[in-house]
């Protein structure tokens, strides 16, 4: 018997947010091919291309789950879709990415550094799994106003910044040694127990001012922006954290759910 017109428009409503998540995993797989293309030439426009691939793969993760909800399309497939998407896009190629970019240069004159450098962004890729893991199983049981830890999504732009603002790839060994700890203290921040604010649930005045604040200081830094945003919002939940723990109540800490 053949599907009816309204049972293949219904069919392909729950297509379309998969189809959405696969367009995130094509801008993943494109970052992926740039990095490993250009890991001996050092182009720095194609490095900076392959960051922006990830914001870009960041868009569609965002949009997929807006696609879901606003055709109510949400399915288990989808989910399970999109957190392999997500190991891929903003573990995986960003750590390629940060590898091809701060060590391959470095190959012939200091082989060790460059196994080391490979190990620091394995521990991102791996941090990151773990990530997503502790995501899938803890959903619904924490506050949904915080992440614990570091979103993967976060972590993933926030080493993707680096590239954007300075896409020179690195040929010496002191700023080599600097993307190592900064791959591996993000990948920390993404297995710690540190309440991250959730923009999921902002209040709509104070968001309004802080996209009012980023507008403009884009406009003043350019590329350098999304560094200094990355670190602003890095120290501003640690000390928030750190408020919570001495007592300080400004800003209602996460609630505690019980098993």
């Amino acid at each position: 018997m053949n599907p009816t017109r309204q049972q293949r428009l219904a069919r392909a409503k729950f297509a379309l947010p998969s189809l959405v998540t696969l367009l995130s995993i094509a801008c993943g797989f494109g970052s992926i091919v740039i990095s490993v293309d250009n890991a001996r030439v050092g182009d720095p426009a194609d490095y900076r291309l392959a960051a922006i691939l990830l914001v870009l793969a960041g868009v569609f993760d965002a949009l997929d789950g807006f696609v879901a909800r606003a055709t109510n399309t949400q399915s288990s497939f989808g989910v399970q879709l999109d957190s392999i998407a997500d190991v891929m896009n903003f573990g995986c190629a960003p750590g390629l990415l940060l590898y091809c970019y701060g060590f391959t240069q470095l190959a012939d004159a200091h082989p060790t550094l460059v196994r080391m450098g490979g190990l620091a962004c394995f521990v991102f890729v791996t941090c990151g799994a773990l990530r997503l893991a502790r995501f899938n199983i803890s959903h619904g049981r924490t506050d949904p106003r915080y992440f614990v830890g570091m979103p993967i999504t976060a972590g993933a732009a926030c080493v993707a910044s680096v590239v954007v603002a300075w896409p020179d790839p690195v040929t010496a060994m002191a700023p080599a040694f600097m993307v190592a700890a900064l791959m591996v203290a993000v990948g920390a921040l993404m297995v710690s127990t540190i309440r991250f604010p959730s923009s999921k649930h902002p209040k709509g005045k104070v968001m309004l001012a802080l996209l009012a604040v980023c507008a403009v200081l884009l406009v003043f830094l350019q590329t350098r922006f999304f560094v200094l945003f990355f670190l602003l919002y890095i120290c501003a939940t640690l000390l928030l954290n750190i408020g919570w723990k001495l007592g300080w109540r400004g800003v209602a800490p996460p609630k505690v759910f019980e098993d």
